[in-house]
């Protein structure tokens, strides 16, 4: 049994790169994803919609109004890859209303597929990044968008990769036995979710039932594989050529799986702004307005795109949850809620307390001034030079009431701050 996947052609290869880029204005392309066809269906965002719920087609492809997602077809072919067509996808954040995403679909020729992720992922052993010659996105994007580098605030270390590849009758190593999958089918599938070989990355013997574990059995036909920088679909039946239901398979994955990661792509990076957002929430004053904006952020990504449910159709949601799993977005997100929750009480606190000062500002100067003049009217006093001394005896008497512990601390909440603290 054949377990070398870098020696292997498989019947359908493709594969999809996604990569962070800085849009420089709205695209003069098409509108909407690329429209692939088969067999007379098109998948163009009317039937993509279809699919997902109306919140989640809005976020992935816009509206009429306000588009969010451009494509446009292409044919360069370098070596093994052939570059089919090209999507931009506007992720607009708070801070980055320029950020997108960029996606570039591939068709693999040969033995190359493997070798072609390793390079993409910059492994040590492996061939030139293709991303560097005639393909590179600065070319394919010029005057449309430009790269963001690994050094640039929240962009991935390396592109994002989704690969498709389906076995032929020889590909024993993937096809399943009498039902049941070989232990090299899952390794294929790591393999090309990971960008990796054992030579690469040795992975112990005890941890690959884990691994294992983390696929998702589409169908009886082929498994998904979703990790932090790539995820993979691999068949387990011989495919047949023309006519075979891998043609739909292959269809879905660069289509309406693709964007389900696409959406988890954008909420991680939301989630990573959010949570620098919340780190710097005390740097300088005004901490009431920056906590407010924060959580009018946190609310716009919460309708916007916060989604764990797409579809009534199952697979895309169970690769949405893989993607926010390796992520840790879930419970992140939870963590944003409730630091953000602790700072709205606490502002909630210090304007209370400044309230509170208040009034006790206007007691400590009402009750001597109010008592000084009482005290005039009913000795009958009258005159400006009374008057006079009333009012100094009481902002005497005021400011006498200030250096107590008591006027100490209406001071104190009235600046926000503990009477203590002498900064």
């Amino acid at each position: 049994m054949a377990t070398d996947l870098s020696t292997v052609t498989g019947v359908r290869q493709t594969l999809a790169v996604v990569l962070p880029v800085r849009l420089a204005a709205s695209p003069t392309w098409a509108t909407g994803p690329i429209p692939f066809e088969l067999s007379g269906r098109r998948t163009d965002a009317a039937t993509r919609q279809t699919y997902f719920t109306p919140a989640a087609a809005r976020a992935l492809y816009g509206t009429p109004e306000r588009p969010c997602r451009w494509h446009r077809f292409t044919d360069v072919r370098h070596e093994a890859l052939h570059l089919r067509g090209i999507e931009l996808l506007r992720t607009a954040t708070a801070r980055f209303p320029d950020h997108g995403l960029a996606v570039l679909h591939f068709d693999v020729g040969g033995p190359a597929l493997l070798e072609t992720l390793r390079a993409i992922g910059h492994r040590s052993t492996a061939v030139p990044d293709p991303l560097d010659g005639p393909l590179s996105p600065a070319v394919l994007l010029d005057g449309v968008a430009e790269p963001r580098g690994a050094t640039a605030p929240f962009a991935i270390a390396r592109p994002y990769t989704v690969a498709f590849l389906t076995p032929g009758a020889q590909h024993t190593a993937a096809l399943r036995q009498e039902g049941r999958l070989p232990d090299t089918a899952d390794r294929w599938l790591w393999y090309l979710a990971s960008r990796s070989t054992d030579a690469d990355f040795p992975t112990p013997l005890e941890h690959w039932p884990d691994r294992a574990g983390q696929a998702l059995r589409i169908s009886a036909d082929w498994s998904a594989l979703v990790l932090r920088h790539g995820a993979a679909f691999l068949g387990h039946r011989a495919d047949s050529g023309d006519g075979d239901f891998y043609a739909f398979a292959q269809l879905h994955s660069r289509t309406v799986y693709l964007d389900a990661l696409l959406l988890g792509s954008v909420q991680r990076d939301h989630i990573d702004e959010l949570t620098d957002a919340l780190s710097g929430v005390f740097d300088g004053p005004k901490l009431a307005r920056r906590v407010s904006a924060l959580e009018r952020h946190i609310a716009a990504f919460r309708s916007t795109y916060w989604r764990q449910h797409l579809t009534a159709h199952g697979p895309a949601n169970e690769l949405l949850l893989s993607f926010q799993a390796q992520y840790r977005l879930a419970e992140r997100f939870d963590e944003i809620l409730a630091e953000a929750a602790d700072y709205a009480r606490l502002v909630q606190t210090q304007e209370s307390q400044q309230i509170a000062g208040a009034l006790g500002v206007l007691t400590i100067l009402g009750l001597p001034v109010g008592t000084a003049l009482g005290i005039l009217q009913v000795l009958g006093a009258e005159g400006i030079a009374s008057l006079a001394v009333a009012l100094v005896a009481a902002l005497a008497a005021t400011a006498l009431v200030l250096t107590t512990r008591y006027g100490r601390l209406v001071l104190s909440s009235l600046r926000g701050r503990d009477p203590g603290d002498s900064r």
